[in-house]
Formats: C-alpha cells, sequence, structure tokens
C-alpha cells in the first residue's frame, strides 16, 4: 500500500433519483469512507446556483476527481455542464498561473442505458463510450489532470433485473479503495476504453 492515501471528490448528479437503481446505491456505497468526500450536486443545488468559491476549495483539498452520473444523450446531466462552466475558470484550472487541478486524477462513474455493444463504430450508437467522452478528457488535459477512462455499466435499464447490480458495486468499491490507496497505474489504464473489470490490469506492482 502506498504510504500517501488520496483524497477522493465524488461529484453525484442525477435529476430523477428516485428512479434511479444504479447511480444511487453506487453514491451510497461510497460514503463511510474516510478519505472520500460525496456530494449531491442536485440536493446541495436545486436552483442550479453553484457556490464557485466552495467547490473551488473542494478540489484544491482532493487529490481525486469523480463525476457520477447516468449518461444522458451522450453526455452529462445539466447541473455538472453547469458546474463546469462557473468552477473551472481561466486562472484557477487554466491559463496563466490556473494549475490548481495539474496533477489530480479525473474520471467518470457512469450508467449507459444501452448495451456495450451498442458502444462501438459498428453500434447503435457509432462510437465508443470513451469517444462520447472526449470533451471531458480534453478538460482534463487542458487543466493538467490525469485522465482515466470511464467506469462504466452498461445496460443499465436491465440491470436489476439480471441481479448485475451487486456486482458493480463491489468493483467500483475495490477501484475506490485502489484510487485513496493510490494504486492505479495511470499510464496502463489510459490505455483502456473503460475501468470496468481490469483493476488486477492496472494496479501498481
Amino acid at each position: 500500500m502506498a504510504s500517501h492515501q488520496q483524497r477522493v471528490l465524488i461529484l453525484f448528479a442525477h435529476p430523477s433519483q428516485h428512479r434511479s437503481e444504479v447511480n444511487l446505491p453506487l453514491f451510497k456505497a461510497s460514503q463511510g469512507y474516510e478519505q472520500v468526500t460525496v456530494v449531491d450536486l442536485y440536493s446541495e443545488y436545486p436552483t442550479l446556483r453553484i457556490n464557485i468559491e466552495k467547490e473551488q476549495q473542494r478540489l484544491l483539498e482532493h487529490d481525486v476527481v469523480v463525476f457520477m452520473f447516468p449518461l444522458y444523450w451522450y453526455s452529462t446531466p445539466a447541473i455538472l455542464k453547469e458546474w463546469q462552466d462557473l468552477v473551472l475558470e481561466y486562472g484557477f484550472a487554466y491559463g496563466r498561473d490556473g494549475v490548481a487541478l495539474k496533477d489530480k486524477v479525473f474520471l467518470c462513474a457512469l450508467t449507459a442505458g444501452g448495451a456495450e455493444k451498442a458502444y462501438h463504430a459498428e453500434g447503435y450508437n457509432h462510437f465508443t463510450i470513451r469517444e462520447l467522452l472526449q470533451p471531458l478528457e480534453q478538460t482534463a488535459n487542458l487543466t493538467g489532470m490525469h485522465y482515466l477512462p470511464p467506469f462504466a455499466l452498461f445496460g443499465s435499464r436491465t440491470a436489476a433485473e439480471e441481479n448485475r447490480i451487486e456486482h458493480h458495486i463491489h468493483c467500483w468499491q475495490q477501484l475506490l479503495q485502489a484510487l485513496i490507496e493510490n494504486r492505479i497505474d495511470v499510464t496502463k489504464a489510459s490505455k483502456l476504453n473503460t475501468l470496468t473489470e481490469q483493476l488486477e490490469f492496472i494496479l501498481k506492482d
């Protein structure tokens, strides 16, 4: 185990939580870790009036930033876009003297309603999940963060009836613990399309 434990910030965004079968349980399973801060953005900002200074301070206090959300129309729910637009300011996150996020780790933990086979060049959605998230990957690049491929659950609409949720949460908790312990090989991880089911491959020796 690495001597330095990392602090993880999870920004949870789900505009319809009463219908959530995967994201909400995943969010709740992320609570209770000493090194993890969990934030329900829609609960904290029901009118989308983001407290910029508060959110920037949260970023400064953490080493890993996680966006946790259901994929909506190939992107994030609205509040996460609002959060990015307001919080990642010039002079703070990028540009001259904007180095607040340099060398932090960034990843998305998301669910997609379609099957994994739909997210390929010849599939229904024509692009991989990582390709669809390229705006977020470039945001990480611009701000100097280390981008990790998404931790994704495909076919989320049928995950409950197919009894896949418990295993997915278990895998997430393993990944979360590895992030806390700074045991993720970022170079190896960066070559993957998703982090799901790949934990052994990306752990540091």
